[in-house]
């Protein structure tokens, strides 16, 4: 769903409604705790408007960050590590020198 669509009735900037569900949901703060520190960073809103944005948005962005940890999981089966290694001589002295590459090298 795009942002437009989402945010079409709302005056307020959809990464400002986004940073105060988030925080809410991410954080153990209380709504007021939202409010104040959004006032800190210079955005006026009461607690009940994080409240409502929390009640319209979560599920959404609930949905969004489940969508994107599956992704992750199937990006991650995909992944290929191998074993680099090689002999180098340094001073005389043989060294046996390895390291871990993943699929992008």
């Amino acid at each position: 769903m795009s942002n437009a669509r989402i945010f079409r009735y709302f005056k307020t900037w959809p990464e400002i409604i986004r940073l105060a569900v988030m925080m809410y949901v991410r954080y153990p703060l209380s709504l007021r705790n939202v409010e104040d520190l959004l006032h800190e960073r210079g955005i006026d809103i009461t607690h009940e408007t994080v409240r409502f944005w929390w009640n319209r948005f979560g599920a959404i962005f609930a949905s969004e960050i489940r969508r994107g940890r599956i992704q992750a999981m199937w990006n991650f089966r995909l992944r290929r590590w191998h074993l680099d290694e090689v002999f180098v001589k340094i001073n005389g002295v043989k060294h046996y020198l390895w390291r871990a590459v993943d699929h992008k090298g």
